[in-house]
């Protein structure tokens, strides 16, 4: 005999009718996001607005357009450090930018780009580098307000400690001190590092390629979407970057199981650098 097949629990019906809710009403997509994840978030926020059902939190946010705006940050995650995981940066420091030295000019694109720390490592190691006037960074986000946040580039003295390290870490030259002002119990950093940056919406589950890029850095996103979210989101990074350029994931992510594996080569396998292959 079979074994009998469990019919989906009524929660999970509810969330899957929410990411559809959301998806139509507003064109944010969470539709291909894990699971798992995504469940534990919209709990969290079902108890934070105290609706008594996933269902009750779905008449809200369809009722009421400032719900939405409420609702992303429990959508999307904010969890960076400047300089996070520093051996990544030391690696692109001491093996992706002597090959990013031959190019005239450079686009960098910063996928999931939140509130910005990983904005500021790039626009402060490539001026420690000397690549930071001849290249243009894109940073791209879905949540407007965690945009607007690395906009300002202010942060909590408290974070500087764990930042000045990972910055030592990385190979950083000189001081972190150097790119911020201290004051109110915050580190402003310099307005210069945001000259050459772009702060923009787009969605790797919805929008298409904007440019050619000489490198991606995107980590720790692809593990909160499914496997044909992360594959849509690899075939953008693909087409997006020029022949021989880089792609930066997180330390738990990886090309293996994706159909666009065949395009690139490990470049730096324990940091997860990768790069596109020299084909036409």
């Amino acid at each position: 005999m079979d074994a009998e097949i469990m019919p989906p629990k009524t929660e999970d019906i509810e969330i899957r009718l929410l990411l559809e809710a959301i998806f139509r009403k507003y064109h944010y997509d969470f539709r291909g996001y894990a699971m798992a994840s995504i469940k534990r978030r919209l709990l969290q926020a079902r108890d934070h607005f105290n609706c008594q059902t996933v269902s009750a939190l779905q008449d809200m946010v369809l009722h009421d357009p400032g719900m939405m705006t409420a609702m992303l940050p429990y959508l999307t995650v904010q969890v960076s450090e400047l300089f996070r995981d520093p051996l990544y940066f030391k690696a692109i420091r001491e093996k992706v930018v002597p090959h990013l030295k031959t190019y005239p000019s450079l686009k960098v694109w910063i996928a999931g780009s939140s509130t910005g720390e990983e904005v500021y490592s790039f626009a402060i190691l490539f001026r420690e580098e000397g690549l930071f006037e001849r290249t243009m960074f894109y940073a791209t986000d879905i949540n407007h307000d965690a945009l607007k946040k690395a906009e300002a580039g202010v942060y909590s003295l408290e974070r500087i400690k764990l930042f000045t390290e990972n910055h030592r870490l990385s190979g950083g030259k000189g001081s972190l001190s150097d790119y911020y002002t201290a004051a109110y119990g915050a580190a402003s950093f310099d307005k210069t590092l945001r000259k050459n940056v772009v702060f923009s919406d787009h969605s790797l589950a919805t929008d298409a390629v904007f440019a050619e890029t000489h490198m991606v850095s995107c980590r720790n996103v692809l593990i909160y979407f499914d496997r044909e979210l992360q594959d849509r989101a690899i075939t953008l990074f693909k087409g997006s970057l020029a022949r021989k350029g880089f792609l930066g994931l997180g330390s738990k992510e990886t090309l293996r199981f994706s159909s666009s594996a065949d395009a690139f080569t490990d470049f730096a396998h324990d940091e997860r650098i990768y790069q596109k292959r020299d084909v036409t």
